[in-house]
């Protein structure tokens, strides 16, 4: 059976008032309200919501404002509440269905406008001969794009909402749209689109093209996420605009490290300077977003009768991010990372003609991808080969390493291989560095808190917190042991022949 539609487009010659005429002699109805509203569409910089089908709208008034969540195929509300603003985060809203939704889907992103749209709001209420409503009309009317009709269907008055939609396409000769749409054209204006940034690598390579070529594509795409989330940095909207500035950062130093010789050696070395500088001077505010976040984790790892005991931790990290933050803002608005990072995208703009060549720079960039991610794969299986129960723990960081150098490469050269395997490979790499990174941050975690418990005993600290943070710190070294002792499982089915077999298939047989 054919849905019937619930969404219309006027045309741009049909205002608000020729339409109701128009409706006005074909129907009875009566106008509830009309109302200047403005609309603002909100989500997080990656588009958490829109990936996931949903929008998020602000609908403001002088007799009422609501958040609400729709369904983005089918505009069906999941979710609505009164709302005089929008909180930033999805922890500010009151505890209700609208908070239960957007915490699992935006985590820590911050809520952001997308865009704001003044219009007049109008509501209708179909009547039948009875003078009973039995279905409603939302009319919009914008400023600068197509008005806009809803259907809302009256449970037990099905056949009003059909025969009112048939009248719309069939006589009225309105056109079926998407609920998505206001969004979609509003964007449009902007001149953007949805899904328009995500963290995600997404270059595409030529097997052909010159190594050369190639690397200056990758380091393009990665200064251009740099300079996106910078900005936003700086200003400490959320913790994840740091995060994918410090990706772009590592991958880019991976790239200068791995993808060999095919840039001039002098500028290889002088930006590896450069960028291993922004990684130091973004760490410690990285390192205190951390600790902010896990800080719920923290606290629910601790005795019922201790949790309340740690709160003068969080108002320690909270300092310190803070004034970590603005050390690093202020690093970021200097002349010296200014004039660096200028220079580096002037250099990746410059004719390759003009460019000195590393001695790899004309091989195509497909034979230098397959020597080199077949050259770290092998070195991940002797250094994971190496390791036992008795290993120290700088074997594993070494290994977690290594494997990050591996999965920037195969991130970076994707384009060039069947899709699937290439999907199913970083999959079961991304497990390796699961288990590895877990060790690393449990092992940091566990003795940054014991500092900062001695950097806490000069603040008159209550001494039930130290007695917390010790607790604390016993569940962060089980953490820890728990990870080192799944490290040989999760390596075993990392090395499984199926693997091996693949990467040799992919890779070996060129290189």
């Amino acid at each position: 059976m054919t849905a019937i539609p619930l969404h219309f487009e006027l045309p741009e010659s049909l205002t608000a008032t020729k339409f109701l005429k128009k409706l006005q002699k074909k129907i009875d109805f009566e106008i509830a309200s009309q109302q200047y509203t403005i609309k603002t569409f909100y989500d997080s910089f990656d588009w958490r919501l829109y990936s996931t089908d949903i929008i998020c709208e602000l609908n403001q008034s002088k007799s009422a404002s609501h958040v609400s969540l729709l369904d983005r195929n089918t505009g069906t509300f999941l979710a609505l509440e009164e709302q005089k603003d929008m909180p930033q985060f999805s922890d500010q809203f009151r505890k209700g269905r609208l908070k239960t939704q957007l915490s699992a889907l935006l985590e820590m992103r911050a809520l952001m406008p997308l865009s704001q749209l003044p219009h007049q709001a109008y509501r209708l209420n179909v009547l039948n001969k009875d003078k009973k409503t039995v279905l409603r009309i939302r009319l919009d009317e914008y400023e600068s794009l197509p008005n806009r009709i809803s259907l809302q269907v009256l449970k037990g008055y099905e056949k009003a909402l059909e025969r009112t939609s048939l009248l719309l396409q069939n006589v009225l000769q309105l056109k079926p749209t998407t609920p998505c749409s206001v969004l979609d054209h509003a964007l449009k204006l902007q001149g953007r689109k949805a899904k328009d940034y995500s963290s995600k690598l997404s270059i595409q390579l030529e097997p052909e093209m010159h190594a050369d070529e190639a690397s200056i594509i990758i380091y393009r795409q990665l200064l251009r996420s740099m300079k996106i989330n910078e900005i936003n940095t700086i200003a400490d909207i959320d913790s994840e605009f740091l995060h994918d500035f410090r990706v772009a950062i590592r991958r880019t130093r991976a790239g200068l490290s791995q993808i060999k010789h095919t840039l001039p050696s002098p500028i290889v070395a002088q930006y590896a300077v450069f960028f291993a500088w922004l990684g130091q001077i973004t760490g410690l505010t990285r390192d205190m977003d951390v600790y902010l976040l896990s800080y719920k984790q923290y606290k629910e790892a601790l005795p019922v009768s201790l949790r309340e005991d740690i709160t003068p931790l969080y108002e320690f990290l909270k300092q310190k991010q803070q004034q970590a933050q603005k050390e690093l803002a202020e690093k970021l608005s200097s002349p010296t990372y200014r004039k660096q990072l200028d220079a580096w995208e002037q250099f990746l703009k410059k004719p390759l003609a003009k460019k000195d060549k590393g001695i790899n720079a004309k091989i195509s960039i497909n034979k230098l991808a397959d020597q080199r991610i077949w050259k770290v794969y092998k070195r991940i299986i002797l250094e994971g080969k190496s390791i036992n129960e008795s290993s120290p723990a700088e074997a594993l960081h070494d290994l977690r390493k290594t494997c990050k150098k591996l999965r920037y490469l195969m991130e970076f050269f994707q384009s060039l291989y069947p899709k699937e395997d290439m999907k199913s490979l970083i999959k079961a790499l991304k497990d390796l560095q699961s288990v590895l990174g877990d060790f690393q941050d449990f092992e940091v975690q566990e003795t940054n808190i014991k500092h900062f418990s001695e950097e806490m005993m000069a603040k008159n600290t209550p001494s039930n917190t130290f007695l917390a943070m010790g607790v604390l710190v016993q569940y962060l070294d089980s953490m820890k042991c728990k990870a080192r002792n799944e490290f040989a499982a999760h390596f075993a089915l990392f090395e499984q022949s199926e693997n091996q077999t693949a990467f040799k298939h992919l890779f070996a047989h060129k290189a």
